[in-house]
């Protein structure tokens, strides 16, 4: 999905002597060098709804991002091994969050590109709706230590919380498939 994004008007470069006029974009950067190499990489995650509370409820983690903030996310992580993605969004919940579950509905799929320092990133993450089966809400199993915190928030409330567009969209999907209009 593209939206239009106005951009600045290039600026103008004076002409040399016998020569022509050169556009520059003053937001274009060159990157010396060889290519990066490309890496694909595929996660699992999504949200695991409590159905013991009289409205929906789900686990969402706090993390920080590449510039230091704190954001409001769906746990999610790396396959391991031979593990389906839906196998591996019941591990990366349970470790993130505290909580297990099981598999209720595929939300969706989100596919990005990113570029860390060596290389470029396609990301493809898979997101499931899960129904909580037991655990208790810490972020103590988390391997990697990224999860600094978790919370449960009503589902209704996620669309405010979560800091990607694309995450709120896939709330806006468990939503409807809680309330029986998927």
């Amino acid at each position: 999905m593209s939206s239009a994004v106005p951009h600045p008007r290039p600026g103008l470069v004076p002409t040399p002597p016998g020569g022509h006029a050169l556009h520059i974009d003053p937001r274009a950067r060159r990157r010396t060098g060889p290519p990066l190499p490309v890496v694909e990489e595929t996660s699992a995650g999504g949200l695991v709804v409590d159905p013991r509370r009289p409205t929906a409820h789900a686990a969402v983690i706090a993390r920080r991002n590449r510039a230091g903030r704190l954001e409001w996310c769906l746990p999610k992580g790396h396959l391991e091994g031979v593990e389906t993605p839906e196998e591996a969004a019941v591990r990366e919940i349970a470790e993130e969050t505290g909580i297990h579950g099981t598999v209720v509905a595929r939300l969706g799929t989100i596919d990005y590109w990113f570029t860390g320092d060596d290389r470029r990133v396609h990301k493809v993450v898979h997101h499931f709706l899960l129904e909580a089966t037991g655990g208790t809400l810490t972020v103590e199993g988390d391997p990697d230590g990224e999860a600094e915190d978790v919370a449960w928030v009503p589902v209704v409330d996620l669309a405010d919380r979560l800091a990607y567009p694309n995450e709120r969209r896939l709330a806006i999907a468990a939503f409807a498939v809680l309330s029986g209009d998927a």
